[in-house]
């Protein structure tokens, strides 16, 4: 009764092949800008910062504990705004126990300030 004609690739005419492919090319291009926006304002993990601090002072040596708050607080300074992460690090440095205290960027993960107490 009804019969339906299959279209082959072939009668497409090139212009509706151009099209498809600017239409392809805006769509991927959106996505990709779509991602990097999203990935922006994505914070990372607080554990994972305190991993790569404390990577860090092992490299100059032991540590006896650390710490790190699981909540991002605003932070400014001048014009720059951002959520940040404080932590900590304590380690025996000539026998004597040594508190370093830290602000890292919520988003880029790298160390605003570092400071002996």
């Amino acid at each position: 009764m009804f019969q339906s004609k299959k279209m082959k690739w072939s009668h497409y005419s090139s212009q509706e092949w151009t099209l498809l492919s600017i239409v392809l090319a805006f769509f991927f291009l959106l996505g990709m800008l779509s991602f990097k926006q999203y990935s922006k304002n994505k914070a990372l993990k607080a554990d994972d910062i305190l991993k790569d601090v404390k990577k860090e002072f092992l490299k100059e040596g032991t540590l006896d504990g650390s710490w790190i708050e699981l909540t991002k607080v605003p932070w400014k300074k001048f014009a720059h705004k951002t959520d940040v992460y404080y932590g900590g690090i304590s380690r025996y440095e000539d026998y004597k126990l040594v508190q370093y205290e830290f602000i890292a960027d919520a988003y880029s993960g790298s160390i605003i300030d570092i400071y002996r107490v």
